[in-house]
């Protein structure tokens, strides 16, 4: 008997000796894409239960990063959703170095042309224009032509007199772009205060993270704002503020819920509700069309 289990740990060392040396890798017994680990609480979430729930972690209810695409799926009637300007796409007329590849990477991961989408579509039959930012595209960052859509879209809200929801995502102001990408902020703001003496309604929809450029713009100048539970928005880093002023920081600064105790926004709104809840404030408002 023990001449046989020897003979069967030498079998065993042997065949791991092989893999090793033809690096060959043993199946996993659970593949990894059936699981996603939650970045609040590290629980591992099946997959098809994120999806049942909006992308929301069902353990600590942390609202994950979503596509643009996703988002206007969640907020958008079936069949009522025609996007504008898609062909808009960005060239880096100032030759920075790398920032080609890095368009063409960001471009084939999330079959974009940029980092936001825009459109007119329906909230339970409420008509109005919706630009959406991705977060996988450049961190959403903020440059000419992604202020050029927003413009555009803004514009087409004045034009037909249609209600305007801009769900904000970003890392900021693209650096690759320089003084271009910064020209942005006062542009879409322009035409935002262009939209809004004509009587137009924004509602800024604020999701993790909203900072930079994009926080210190159109993202606070919505007639009403809404964020996401725990959100971070805010324009610098906390760890930058914080060797600016020499002094410690409130617990929760740049979170939703801190902002809103602040009366820097209007409400927090979870994720399976913000469709009913902004068509009940399109109504409220005479969004109806």
């Amino acid at each position: 008997m023990d001449q046989l289990f020897k003979k069967r740990n030498e079998e065993l060392k042997e065949f791991s000796s092989w893999l090793k040396r033809h690096k060959v890798k043993e199946k996993k017994e659970i593949p990894e894409n059936i699981f996603k680990q939650c970045d609040h609480c590290h629980e591992s979430i099946p997959y098809f239960s994120l999806i049942e729930n909006d992308y929301v972690c069902p353990k600590c209810g942390y609202h994950m990063k979503i596509s643009a695409r996703q988002r206007i799926r969640d907020l958008i009637d079936d069949g009522s959703w025609r996007e504008y300007f898609e062909k808009d796409h960005t060239e880096n007329i100032e030759n920075f170095p790398g920032y080609d590849a890095k368009l063409k990477k960001a471009q084939m991961s999330t079959g974009m042309n940029e980092a936001v989408i825009c459109g007119i579509g329906k909230i339970n039959q409420n008509r109005l224009v919706l630009c959406v930012m991705d977060s996988r595209f450049m961190m959403g960052s903020m440059g000419k032509v992604v202020g050029e859509k927003i413009c555009k879209a803004v514009e087409l809200a004045t034009r037909k007199k249609l209600p305007l929801v801009i769900s904000c995502t970003s890392g900021g102001a693209r650096m690759q772009e320089g003084i271009d990408s910064l020209m942005q902020m006062a542009k879409i703001s322009a035409a935002l205060k262009r939209f809004s003496n004509q009587g137009g309604l924004y509602i800024a929809l604020l999701t993790h993270p909203t900072t930079g450029g994009v926080s210190a713009s159109f993202a606070m100048l919505g007639d009403i704002i809404i964020a996401e539970p725990q959100a971070m928005i805010g324009f610098a880093g906390k760890r930058v503020i914080q060797d600016t002023i020499k002094q410690e920081l409130p617990e929760g600064f740049q979170t939703a819920e801190f902002l809103l105790e602040k009366g820097f926004i209007d409400m927090i709104v979870q994720r399976h509700d913000l469709k009913n809840v902004i068509s009940d404030l399109l109504k409220l408002h005479g969004g109806k069309l």
